[in-house]
């Protein structure tokens, strides 16, 4: 395998315009979104959004963010959905369209890609994007899952959500809206992935996951851009690690992150990385203003 040469190079214009060269040069593109592209759109974790939804749990709890107090343990069952149905209509149900989302969607339009996100949230539902070529690989949060993990299978229940929401009272909700397992009584959760337990993955998650498969293995070896967007190091294991063990296997590859962290990148591939630190979605929002 030749190895081709990317035209457009590190620091010859502004990092809008190179960001947007690299895009149109790939012959495919794999996109890795994390949390910082939703704080790009406004949909945070921390600051008002967090405050002016939780003050009760941020009180009792002392809850310095919205990602702590989601994966905290609470008191018991009718607390912990009091919690989390708040939880999901603010970040799924009634989250609204954020704009890089539909930037990113405008860029991509005439392009071959594919998209892998750690978020849960329902940004690309609201987007409008097609979701065949979206991997929910961390779950979403209006889903729910066994907490006994006796199956597996997913369930979603939008006018219970906003029920537990009205109803609630004094950090509970009433007994009568705890959700159970049709299968073995345990109570449900939300579909996220335990450290320990891991994930309930079910038929719609195994088919997101054969089609990215998929589309890495057709486009393995050529021109391809990994391009990195707004992802931490909570768990690179799922996008980081791979792009860039991915760019180091095919000298045809370009690995792009975009954060204004400054993780580091292996030596090995420095040459066919570029990092970006201008603000996300401003340099998205300036590549539509370019086409």
């Amino acid at each position: 395998m030749s190895e081709t040469i990317w035209q457009y190079q590190e620091g010859q214009d502004s990092q809008t315009i190179q960001l947007k060269g690299l895009i149109e040069e790939a012959e495919a593109v794999v996109v890795g979104i994390g949390a910082g592209m939703s704080a790009a759109t406004g949909f945070t974790y921390v600051g008002s959004r967090f405050e002016q939804a939780f003050p009760e749990f941020i009180e009792k709890y002392g809850y310095y963010d919205m990602l702590q107090a989601f994966l905290s343990e609470f008191e018991d069952w009718r607390e912990y959905w009091a919690f989390q149905s708040r939880f999901a209509l603010l970040n799924y149900f009634d989250q609204p369209v954020g704009q890089a989302y539909l930037d990113l969607k405008e860029i991509l339009k005439d392009k071959t890609y594919h998209i892998i996100t750690t978020n849960a949230d329902n940004a690309f539902y609201a987007a409008d994007y097609e979701m065949d070529k979206v991997f929910r690989i961390q779950g979403e949060y209006g889903l729910w899952q066994c907490s006994a993990f006796c199956h597996q299978q997913t369930y979603q229940d939008e006018d219970l959500i906003r029920r537990m929401v009205l109803e609630q009272e004094d950090l509970k909700i009433p007994e009568e809206l705890v959700p159970y397992c049709p299968e073995c009584g345990a109570p449900l959760e939300v579909n996220k992935r335990d450290a320990v337990r891991g994930m309930v993955e079910d038929r719609d998650w195994h088919q997101q996951n054969n089609c990215y498969q998929s589309f890495l293995d057709k486009y393995q070896d050529q021109k391809l851009l990994y391009l990195e967007i707004g992802v931490g190091h909570t768990t690179p294991q799922f996008i980081r690690q791979p792009f860039q063990k991915w760019t180091a296997t095919n000298p045809n590859a370009l690995y792009v992150t975009m954060n204004q962290k400054p993780y580091r990148i292996p030596g090995e591939i420095k040459a066919q990385s570029v990092r970006i630190n201008e603000d996300i979605s401003d340099v998205l929002s300036g590549i539509v203003e370019l086409l």
